[in-house]
């Protein structure tokens, strides 16, 4: 029995010792903190330097001389030129319908004899002024005969100018019936055809010049501070004081450019969206490819030269005005800028940084005064 009690006993007593030894034996845990890895951030070096602002617009082209054809005679047409279509081209001075002249001519031959039968009363009433004044100095004729034909001299004289002009008038009639091109360029919409009868003043066609094109383009109020303009200035600008203007379209699957002027600006503001519009002319004659009306372009206007502007992405601006610079011992800190204007995905700041300082252009959801940073250049990035 007794056996049976020591035996357990002894191994309980064992089992314990050796949990004590094995307690006594096992090596002390250090507690071992890591060290805070600092985030790593992109960092672009302060660079002023000059910039030559752009605004940017876009507008539709539009012919800078546009006018009816108009007929100053009344007639029928009896032949037109094949330019006289929708889109037709035409130089300068070329006939583009000619009306029915039969009328014009008679009255042509008319004045031509009106004037031949005034010339020749005329030419006799002078000889019988000069005659009477012959008798008049030998004391053969009265004084009312003097007069007589005198007034017979004038009247026949002023009947000789009447009888000129309306031979003037029946040559411009009768040229009249041939309606010339008053410059070179397109024809917009012709509505007369063969053997219509028009009326003197009636539009027969829609013309427009293609030697140059006009653009009007809206800027915003704000986008002219950027633009080397007079104020208050009336009418076309003087061509040194107009910016130049790069207009571009994709045409035909190509992308088309035209560089022109501004030549003036519009003096009323857009009451509905509060725009200025400034007018771009392009001469066609100085592009590779003719600018056609019509089309939908963009515009990029040559702005303001400014010089120690630091430019920067869009996002290293953080809220209010400021951004974050990277320090010589790698802390951030909060500056404080004053920004020149947004232009795309970038922004020009005028103030409030020095040349070589570390701005972090990384995003960063909370930054903290005073954190540390690991800043990396874009350039050691692409060189990784």
């Amino acid at each position: 029995m007794m056996r049976k009690l020591i035996i357990p006993a002894l191994v309980i007593i064992a089992s314990i010792l050796a949990a004590v030894t094995l307690m006594a034996t096992n090596p002390q845990l250090e507690l071992d903190v890591p060290a805070p890895v600092p985030p790593t951030v992109r960092v672009m070096d302060v660079e002023p330097k000059s910039i030559q602002l752009t605004v940017q617009s876009q507008g539709t082209v539009e012919p800078s001389t546009e006018s009816e054809l108009i007929p100053e005679v009344s007639g029928r047409v009896i032949w037109m030129s094949k330019s006289l279509v929708n889109g037709g081209y035409f130089e300068k001075g070329a006939v583009l319908l000619r009306l029915e002249d039969d009328d014009h001519r008679s009255s042509l031959r008319r004045a031509k004899a009106s004037l031949t039968r005034a010339e020749a009363e005329y030419q006799h009433a002078r000889f019988e002024y000069q005659r009477m004044q012959s008798l008049e100095d030998r004391q053969l004729a009265s004084r009312s005969q003097i007069e007589n034909t005198l007034r017979a001299s004038r009247v026949t004289e002023a009947t000789l100018q009447d009888a000129r002009e309306n031979y003037a008038q029946a040559v411009r009639d009768l040229e009249r019936t041939q309606l010339k091109a008053p410059f070179t360029g397109l024809v917009r919409h012709e509505s007369v055809d063969i053997g219509q009868l028009v009326g003197r003043g009636s539009a027969v066609a829609t013309i427009y010049a293609s030697d140059q094109a006009e653009v009007r383009l809206p800027i915003a109020d704000r986008q002219l501070a950027f633009l080397n303009l007079p104020v208050g200035h009336r009418g076309e600008l003087p061509l040194d004081q107009q910016p130049n203007v790069r207009l571009s379209a994709e045409y035909a699957g190509r992308m088309l450019e035209w560089s022109g002027k501004i030549v003036r600006t519009e003096a009323q503001i857009d009451t509905s969206t509060r725009m200025v519009h400034v007018i771009a002319r392009v001469i066609n004659e100085d592009q590779v490819v003719p600018l056609s009306v019509g089309l939908f372009v963009k515009a990029d206007i040559e702005g303001l030269l400014v010089d120690d502007v630091v430019v920067l992405p869009r996002n290293a601006l953080r809220t209010g005005n400021r951004v974050l610079v990277v320090d010589d011992d790698n802390k951030l800190r909060f500056r404080e800028i004053e920004t020149l204007r947004f232009y795309q995905d970038d922004v020009f700041i005028k103030a409030g940084l020095q040349p070589g300082e570390r701005v972090c252009i990384s995003p960063m959801q909370t930054p903290i005064e005073g954190m540390t940073v690991n800043p990396v250049f874009d350039s050691d990035i692409a060189a990784g």
